[in-house]
């Protein structure tokens, strides 16, 4: 069996597959355990651009965003033990965000397992709870099965990671090369039962309510979605950082429903008859730690639309439940016609002009006021801008106050991983090399992965950095200060100096110590045509877009 067809040693095999399913970039932090794989990428550098990384944390997270960006599958390669465990955070981060990925894991070869060979791991017990399918390859001559079934799983139902090893003597055995079809994006699709059921609830509804979120969305979904937004005249609110969904400036988008959701939006919600929910899971940071809606049954009647069967009713009971991808949904709705004149009108507007008074500039203390920023960011920037974060309360500025252009002109991480922004931001200038790329990052968030500007500077990825600094871990503070008022311990931070650093890496780097300075200081960052940080140096009173650290420390003294 195999006379006459070419010899390819796994390793090819595995970089065949890349190519056969469309793969054109791959992020990686190089190990010897996996050499083979880099040598046999080599032949096709022209097709598939090897991302070289600093830490395997900043790798996983650049293949994340690439798989939100993209739609497909972000590819990432690692070595074992230290390089998998590292590179788990982004794996974390695929999987509560619905983000297709794949990591591929250098292993150990299968002569010494089981004995703590150097850097073992067994990977299907340390991902299971964090990958849609973790495995193995032992056999070079199933190298197309097993990417195959990656692909396959990433993409399908609800996506997200998938996690394989190589083992070393495995990449390195021929066996006879065989054609492979690339994978195919396989979806459920809404009855025509289910259709008119909606149709029918909307039709007696008198304060509905559209929340779009979740995973599997593309652009053309998102155009669909907003075409039956706007014959239904429905008031559209996004889900924590998918602000994106909907074009903020559109009539009809009414805000964000996350971890600080409006006060008048939350009422607004309680006010409605109707939520109608396509994509999001509902979980914890959308609702609110589950204080939105009634479990397991909403005072409202309640449709919920998700590609993943297995979340339909795991924590909330819809009137109707809907299993379908965005894209199969968002089509099949968009054709669906109101019966007469929404009634509702009155409604959406009043929503609209709540959160258009939610995003007006805020009076803070000190020299810098962040809503001012964002307000002029908001002028500045072009439609398509791409602007990132990590984890933390600065990432509550770009939430509340910037107004996200469209589909994939946010890049957040759901699961609250701090170090996402950086990469995440690195790799949109890369697939969106046209676009002005912005990352907020705090100063503990940006220490977590900013040896990647050494990655921006490898790459010429001119992204604008802005580092919001306030020399302490402020969202644990906040909570510090409400839990143990005037306790502060292990939340101080002691910095290096943004600006110098940024310029060791060669990257542009400026001071930005008031309001007025920030737009002069911008222009030039851009004007650079090279990766760019402008620190901003933030008074460490102004916490939150809505209160001070001095206001949460005398109301937990005042109950205390």
């Amino acid at each position: 069996m195999g006379e006459g067809l070419q010899q390819r040693t796994g390793g090819q095999l595995l970089v065949d597959a890349l190519c056969a399913h469309g793969a054109d970039r791959a992020f990686c932090v190089p190990g010897e355990s996996y050499l083979a794989v880099i040598d046999a990428l080599y032949d096709v550098r022209e097709r598939i651009s090897l991302v070289v990384c600093r830490q395997e944390g900043g790798a996983a997270f650049m293949a994340e965003a690439y798989g939100k960006l993209t739609g497909r599958p972000g590819i990432c390669m690692v070595t074992r033990g230290p390089g998998a465990t590292n590179a788990s955070i982004g794996v974390h981060t695929a999987y509560q965000d619905s983000t297709p990925m794949i990591l591929f894991i250098g292993q150990i070869g299968s002569d010494v397992v089981e004995r703590e060979a150097f850097q073992e791991l067994d990977y299907r017990r340390m991902f299971a709870q964090m990958a849609k399918w973790v495995a193995q390859i032992d056999r070079a001559d199933r190298v197309h099965e097993y990417v195959s079934h990656a692909f396959h799983v990433a993409m399908s139902g609800r996506p997200g990671p998938v996690v394989l090893a190589l083992p070393e003597d495995m990449l390195v055995t021929q066996v006879a090369t065989i054609a492979v079809r690339p994978y195919q994006r396989v979806k459920a699709h809404p009855g025509a039962q289910q259709l008119d059921e909606v149709a029918d609830m909307l039709a007696g509804a008198r304060r509905p309510l559209l929340l779009l979120g979740g995973g599997d969305w593309s652009e053309r979904a998102c155009d669909d979605i907003r075409s039956f937004a706007e014959a239904w005249r429905l008031p559209v609110a996004c889900s924590f950082r998918r602000q994106d969904l909907l074009d903020n400036r559109h009539d009809q988008y009414v805000g964000e429903v996350g971890i600080a959701t409006a006060a008048d939006l939350k009422k607004r919600i309680a006010e409605s008859d109707l939520v109608f929910a396509v994509g999001p899971r509902l979980g914890e940071m959308t609702t609110g730690g589950y204080t939105l809606f009634g479990i397991p049954q909403l005072r409202q009647r309640f449709i919920h639309v998700h590609p993943g069967a297995d979340e339909l009713g795991r924590v909330y009971q819809a009137d109707l439940m809907i299993n379908a991808g965005m894209g199969e949904f968002a089509r099949a709705v968009r054709g669906l016609s109101p019966r007469g004149v929404p009634g509702w009108d009155e409604w959406t507007r009043s929503l609209r002009a709540e959160y258009l008074r939610t995003i007006e500039p805020v009076q803070v203390p000190g020299p810098v006021n962040m809503s001012e920023i964002i307000a002029w960011l908001n002028r500045r920037l072009p439609a398509g801008s791409i602007v990132a974060n990590g984890a933390g309360n600065f990432s509550g500025w770009p939430q509340r106050f910037y107004q996200y252009t469209g589909f994939r002109t946010q890049l957040g991480p759901t699961n609250g991983a701090m170090g996402y922004g950086v990469p995440a931001a690195i790799a949109a200038r890369m697939v969106h090399p046209d676009r002005i790329v912005v990352c907020f990052s705090g100063d503990g968030d940006f220490m977590m992965t900013g040896q990647e500007l050494a990655t921006a500077m490898q790459y010429q990825a001119p992204v604008v950095f802005v580092v919001v600094n306030n020399g302490m871990y402020g969202t644990i503070r906040m909570h510090q200060e409400r839990e143990y008022p005037a306790r502060v311990h292990g939340t101080a931070l002691s910095n290096p100096d943004f600006v110098a650093l940024a310029r060791a890496y060669g990257a542009h780097g400026e001071l930005v110590e008031r309001t007025d300075q920030f737009a002069p200081a911008f222009e030039r960052a851009v004007a650079s045509g090279q990766p760019a940080l402008l620190e901003v140096r933030l008074d460490p009173e102004v916490i939150t877009t809505r209160t001070t650290l001095s206001a949460i420390r005398a109301a937990a003294q005042s109950k205390g």
